[in-house]
Protein backbone atom coordinates (compact mmCIF):
# COMPACT_ATOMS: atom_id res chain seq x y z
CA UNK A 1 0.00 0.00 0.00
CA UNK A 2 1.27 3.46 -0.88
CA UNK A 3 1.98 5.66 2.14
CA UNK A 4 0.26 9.05 1.86
CA UNK A 5 2.53 11.69 3.40
CA UNK A 6 0.30 14.56 4.45
CA UNK A 7 0.57 17.77 6.45
CA UNK A 8 -2.04 19.66 8.43
CA UNK A 9 -5.21 21.32 7.15
CA UNK A 10 -4.86 24.84 5.73
CA UNK A 11 -1.38 23.78 4.63
CA UNK A 12 1.51 26.21 4.88
CA UNK A 13 4.86 25.98 3.13
CA UNK A 14 6.38 23.69 5.77
CA UNK A 15 3.41 21.33 5.62
CA UNK A 16 3.53 21.16 1.81
CA UNK A 17 7.28 20.87 1.33
CA UNK A 18 7.69 18.45 4.23
CA UNK A 19 5.19 16.11 2.57
CA UNK A 20 7.24 16.32 -0.62
CA UNK A 21 10.54 15.84 1.21
CA UNK A 22 9.48 12.95 3.43
CA UNK A 23 7.84 11.14 0.51
CA UNK A 24 11.14 11.51 -1.39
CA UNK A 25 13.09 10.11 1.57
CA UNK A 26 10.71 7.17 2.02
CA UNK A 27 10.87 6.33 -1.67
CA UNK A 28 14.67 6.47 -1.59
CA UNK A 29 14.57 4.00 1.32
CA UNK A 30 12.34 1.56 -0.54
CA UNK A 31 8.90 2.51 0.78
CA UNK A 32 6.29 3.43 -1.81
CA UNK A 33 5.10 6.89 -0.80
CA UNK A 34 3.44 9.95 -2.31
CA UNK A 35 3.16 13.55 -1.15
CA UNK A 36 -0.38 14.68 -0.31
CA UNK A 37 -2.07 17.79 1.05
CA UNK A 38 -5.48 18.72 2.38
CA UNK A 39 -6.50 21.01 -0.48
CA UNK A 40 -6.19 21.12 -4.24
CA UNK A 41 -3.49 23.11 -6.00
CA UNK A 42 -5.74 26.15 -6.32
CA UNK A 43 -6.20 26.16 -2.54
CA UNK A 44 -2.52 26.63 -1.79
CA UNK A 45 -1.52 29.93 -0.21
CA UNK A 46 0.41 32.39 -2.43
CA UNK A 47 3.73 31.78 -0.68
CA UNK A 48 3.56 28.02 -1.19
CA UNK A 49 2.62 28.49 -4.85
CA UNK A 50 5.64 30.75 -5.31
CA UNK A 51 7.95 28.19 -3.68
CA UNK A 52 6.69 25.30 -5.80
CA UNK A 53 7.03 27.39 -8.96
CA UNK A 54 10.47 28.73 -8.01
CA UNK A 55 11.94 25.27 -7.55
CA UNK A 56 9.89 23.32 -10.07
CA UNK A 57 8.13 21.15 -7.52
CA UNK A 58 4.84 19.44 -8.32
CA UNK A 59 1.98 20.19 -5.92
CA UNK A 60 1.16 17.23 -3.66
CA UNK A 61 -1.94 15.19 -4.44
CA UNK A 62 -5.15 16.37 -2.77
CA UNK A 63 -6.48 14.10 -0.01
CA UNK A 64 -9.72 14.64 1.91
CA UNK A 65 -10.41 11.27 3.55
CA UNK A 66 -7.93 9.12 5.45
CA UNK A 67 -10.15 6.06 5.70
CA UNK A 68 -8.43 2.85 4.58
CA UNK A 69 -5.13 4.58 3.86
CA UNK A 70 -1.65 4.35 5.34
CA UNK A 71 -0.48 7.79 6.35
CA UNK A 72 2.70 9.51 7.43
CA UNK A 73 1.92 12.79 9.15
CA UNK A 74 4.23 15.77 8.83
CA UNK A 75 4.07 19.09 10.68
CA UNK A 76 1.19 18.02 12.97
CA UNK A 77 -0.06 15.27 15.27
CA UNK A 78 -3.49 16.66 16.25
CA UNK A 79 -6.58 14.80 15.03
CA UNK A 80 -8.41 18.10 14.45
CA UNK A 81 -5.76 19.13 11.90
CA UNK A 82 -5.87 15.90 9.90
CA UNK A 83 -8.00 14.63 7.02
CA UNK A 84 -11.49 13.33 7.71
CA UNK A 85 -11.73 9.85 9.25
CA UNK A 86 -8.12 9.87 10.39
CA UNK A 87 -9.05 7.24 12.97
CA UNK A 88 -10.07 4.88 10.14
CA UNK A 89 -6.65 5.12 8.52
CA UNK A 90 -3.33 3.71 9.70
CA UNK A 91 -0.76 6.24 10.82
CA UNK A 92 2.66 4.69 10.22
CA UNK A 93 4.95 7.66 10.95
CA UNK A 94 4.95 11.21 12.32
CA UNK A 95 7.61 13.87 11.78
CA UNK A 96 6.91 17.18 13.49
CA UNK A 97 8.22 20.17 15.41
CA UNK A 98 5.11 21.03 17.47
CA UNK A 99 3.80 19.77 20.80
CA UNK A 100 2.68 16.15 20.75
CA UNK A 101 -0.99 16.03 19.82
CA UNK A 102 -3.78 13.50 20.34
CA UNK A 103 -3.20 11.11 17.45
CA UNK A 104 -2.89 7.55 18.75
CA UNK A 105 -1.80 4.33 17.00
CA UNK A 106 -2.35 0.63 17.54
CA UNK A 107 1.25 -0.27 16.72
CA UNK A 108 4.67 1.26 17.34
CA UNK A 109 5.61 3.80 14.67
CA UNK A 110 8.46 6.10 13.75
CA UNK A 111 7.73 9.25 15.72
CA UNK A 112 10.18 12.11 15.44
CA UNK A 113 9.43 15.50 16.95
CA UNK A 114 12.11 18.03 17.80
CA UNK A 115 11.95 21.50 19.42
CA UNK A 116 13.13 23.34 16.31
CA UNK A 117 11.58 26.02 14.15
CA UNK A 118 10.50 23.87 11.21
CA UNK A 119 9.75 20.29 10.22
CA UNK A 120 12.11 20.84 7.29
CA UNK A 121 14.96 21.08 9.79
CA UNK A 122 14.08 17.67 11.24
CA UNK A 123 13.85 16.16 7.76
CA UNK A 124 17.24 17.61 6.81
CA UNK A 125 18.73 15.61 9.70
CA UNK A 126 16.83 12.48 8.65
CA UNK A 127 18.19 12.66 5.10
CA UNK A 128 21.73 12.97 6.44
CA UNK A 129 21.29 10.15 8.94
CA UNK A 130 19.94 7.90 6.18
CA UNK A 131 22.81 8.80 3.86
CA UNK A 132 20.36 9.96 1.20
CA UNK A 133 21.15 12.99 -0.93
CA UNK A 134 18.43 15.62 -1.04
CA UNK A 135 17.31 16.45 -4.60
CA UNK A 136 18.10 20.05 -5.52
CA UNK A 137 14.49 21.13 -5.95
CA UNK A 138 13.40 19.38 -2.74
CA UNK A 139 16.21 21.16 -0.86
CA UNK A 140 14.88 24.47 -2.21
CA UNK A 141 11.44 23.74 -0.84
CA UNK A 142 12.81 22.73 2.55
CA UNK A 143 14.98 25.87 2.65
CA UNK A 144 11.97 28.09 1.99
CA UNK A 145 9.95 26.33 4.69
CA UNK A 146 12.60 27.03 7.31
CA UNK A 147 12.90 30.68 6.29
CA UNK A 148 9.11 31.01 6.41
CA UNK A 149 8.54 29.21 9.72
CA UNK A 150 11.38 31.06 11.49
CA UNK A 151 10.46 34.39 9.83
CA UNK A 152 14.01 34.61 8.48
CA UNK A 153 15.41 33.70 11.93
CA UNK A 154 13.36 36.38 13.76
CA UNK A 155 10.90 33.98 15.40
CA UNK A 156 11.57 32.82 18.98
CA UNK A 157 11.11 29.27 17.64
CA UNK A 158 14.33 29.58 15.63
CA UNK A 159 17.25 27.45 16.80
CA UNK A 160 20.86 26.95 15.82
CA UNK A 161 19.74 23.73 14.12
CA UNK A 162 17.46 25.75 11.82
CA UNK A 163 20.29 28.11 10.92
CA UNK A 164 22.62 25.19 10.24
CA UNK A 165 19.99 23.53 8.03
CA UNK A 166 19.56 26.73 6.00
CA UNK A 167 23.32 26.96 5.49
CA UNK A 168 23.39 23.38 4.20
CA UNK A 169 20.23 23.48 2.10
CA UNK A 170 21.06 26.74 0.32
CA UNK A 171 24.20 25.09 -1.05
CA UNK A 172 22.27 22.07 -2.31
CA UNK A 173 19.51 24.26 -3.77
CA UNK A 174 21.91 26.71 -5.39
CA UNK A 175 20.53 29.74 -3.52
CA UNK A 176 22.99 32.54 -2.82
CA UNK A 177 20.81 35.20 -1.15
CA UNK A 178 18.33 33.86 1.40
CA UNK A 179 17.31 37.37 2.50
CA UNK A 180 16.15 38.16 -1.03
CA UNK A 181 14.36 34.82 -1.23
CA UNK A 182 12.59 35.49 2.07
CA UNK A 183 11.43 38.94 0.94
CA UNK A 184 9.98 37.44 -2.24
CA UNK A 185 8.14 34.92 -0.08
CA UNK A 186 6.92 37.61 2.31
CA UNK A 187 5.53 39.68 -0.56
CA UNK A 188 3.57 36.66 -1.73
CA UNK A 189 2.48 35.64 1.77
CA UNK A 190 1.27 39.11 2.73
CA UNK A 191 -0.66 39.82 -0.49
CA UNK A 192 -4.28 40.51 0.45
CA UNK A 193 -5.75 42.50 -2.44
CA UNK A 194 -8.75 40.78 -3.95
CA UNK A 195 -8.62 37.82 -1.57
CA UNK A 196 -11.90 36.97 0.25
CA UNK A 197 -11.73 37.56 3.99
CA UNK A 198 -12.43 33.94 4.90
CA UNK A 199 -9.62 32.80 2.61
CA UNK A 200 -7.27 35.20 4.40
CA UNK A 201 -8.39 33.86 7.78
CA UNK A 202 -7.75 30.28 6.65
CA UNK A 203 -4.48 31.07 4.87
CA UNK A 204 -2.60 29.86 7.95
CA UNK A 205 -5.16 28.61 10.45
CA UNK A 206 -5.37 25.80 13.00
CA UNK A 207 -8.02 24.54 15.41
CA UNK A 208 -7.05 23.35 18.87
CA UNK A 209 -8.93 21.38 21.53
CA UNK A 210 -8.49 23.13 24.87
CA UNK A 211 -10.21 21.22 27.67
CA UNK A 212 -13.14 20.43 25.39
CA UNK A 213 -13.25 23.93 23.93
CA UNK A 214 -12.55 24.35 20.22
CA UNK A 215 -10.26 27.33 19.69
CA UNK A 216 -9.14 28.54 16.28
CA UNK A 217 -5.97 30.56 15.72
CA UNK A 218 -5.08 32.07 12.36
CA UNK A 219 -2.05 34.11 11.42
CA UNK A 220 -1.31 36.59 8.66
CA UNK A 221 2.32 37.64 8.38
CA UNK A 222 2.45 41.14 6.91
CA UNK A 223 5.06 43.68 5.91
CA UNK A 224 2.83 46.23 7.66
CA UNK A 225 -0.51 46.00 9.50
CA UNK A 226 -1.84 48.74 7.21
CA UNK A 227 -2.13 46.12 4.48
CA UNK A 228 -5.35 44.81 6.04
CA UNK A 229 -6.93 48.11 7.10
CA UNK A 230 -9.42 48.09 4.23
CA UNK A 231 -10.54 44.51 4.90
CA UNK A 232 -10.42 44.48 8.68
CA UNK A 233 -14.20 44.61 9.14
CA UNK A 234 -14.59 41.73 6.67
CA UNK A 235 -11.98 39.73 8.57
CA UNK A 236 -13.85 40.21 11.83
CA UNK A 237 -17.09 39.13 10.16
CA UNK A 238 -15.39 36.01 8.82
CA UNK A 239 -14.06 35.25 12.31
CA UNK A 240 -17.57 35.62 13.75
CA UNK A 241 -18.93 33.18 11.16
CA UNK A 242 -16.21 30.65 11.90
CA UNK A 243 -16.73 31.01 15.66
CA UNK A 244 -20.46 30.40 15.24
CA UNK A 245 -19.59 26.94 13.92
CA UNK A 246 -19.07 25.54 17.41
CA UNK A 247 -15.96 27.36 18.57
CA UNK A 248 -15.31 28.97 21.95
CA UNK A 249 -12.86 31.48 20.50
CA UNK A 250 -11.29 32.51 17.22
CA UNK A 251 -8.09 34.56 17.22
CA UNK A 252 -6.32 36.11 14.27
CA UNK A 253 -2.68 37.13 14.58
CA UNK A 254 -1.92 40.08 12.32
CA UNK A 255 1.84 39.87 12.58
CA UNK A 256 3.97 42.80 11.49
CA UNK A 257 7.26 41.22 10.44
CA UNK A 258 9.09 44.56 10.30
CA UNK A 259 7.90 45.85 13.69
CA UNK A 260 8.17 42.34 15.16
CA UNK A 261 4.84 42.25 16.93
CA UNK A 262 1.23 41.16 16.50
CA UNK A 263 -2.13 42.85 16.52
CA UNK A 264 -4.20 40.02 18.04
CA UNK A 265 -7.85 40.14 16.97
CA UNK A 266 -10.17 38.22 19.29
CA UNK A 267 -13.71 36.86 19.05
CA UNK A 268 -14.48 34.86 22.19
CA UNK A 269 -17.11 33.63 24.63
CA UNK A 270 -14.78 34.83 27.39
CA UNK A 271 -12.75 37.86 26.28
CA UNK A 272 -11.52 38.47 29.83
CA UNK A 273 -9.84 35.06 29.90
CA UNK A 274 -8.09 35.81 26.61
CA UNK A 275 -6.92 39.14 28.04
CA UNK A 276 -5.54 37.36 31.11
CA UNK A 277 -3.74 34.85 28.88
CA UNK A 278 -1.69 37.64 27.34
CA UNK A 279 -1.69 40.09 30.24
CA UNK A 280 -3.17 42.78 28.01
CA UNK A 281 -6.45 44.57 27.37
CA UNK A 282 -8.60 44.43 24.28
CA UNK A 283 -9.24 47.74 22.58
CA UNK A 284 -11.87 47.57 19.88
CA UNK A 285 -11.61 43.78 19.76
CA UNK A 286 -7.83 43.54 19.44
CA UNK A 287 -4.60 44.07 21.37
CA UNK A 288 -1.06 44.78 20.24
CA UNK A 289 1.50 42.36 21.67
CA UNK A 290 5.05 43.48 21.13
CA UNK A 291 7.46 40.70 20.16
CA UNK A 292 4.73 38.15 19.36
CA UNK A 293 5.80 36.33 16.19
CA UNK A 294 5.00 32.67 16.80
CA UNK A 295 1.63 30.96 17.17
CA UNK A 296 3.32 27.77 18.34
CA UNK A 297 5.51 29.28 21.03
CA UNK A 298 3.83 32.54 22.08
CA UNK A 299 0.10 32.19 21.41
CA UNK A 300 -1.05 28.60 21.86
CA UNK A 301 0.87 27.92 25.12
CA UNK A 302 -0.65 31.04 26.74
CA UNK A 303 -4.12 29.93 25.69
CA UNK A 304 -3.54 26.40 26.97
CA UNK A 305 -2.50 27.77 30.36
CA UNK A 306 -5.57 30.02 30.48
CA UNK A 307 -7.86 27.09 29.65
CA UNK A 308 -6.13 24.91 32.24
CA UNK A 309 -4.83 22.38 29.72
Amino acid sequence: MTVCVVGHSSPDTDSVTSAIAYAALLNAQGTDAKACMQCDADGLNPESKLVLDRFGLAAPEAIADAGGKQLALVDFSDIAQGPANLGDGEVVAIVDHHKIGDVTTNNPILFRAEPVGCTGTVLNKMFKEAGVEIPKNVAGGMLCAILSDTVNFKSPTCTDDDKAAVAELKEVAGVTDTDELFMDMLKAKSAVDGVPAKDLLFRDYKDFDMKGNKVGVGQLELATIDQVTAVRDELVKAMEEVKADGRHSVLLMLTDVVKEGTDLVVISDDPAMIESAFNSKLDGGSMWIDGMMSRKKQTVPNLQEAFGC
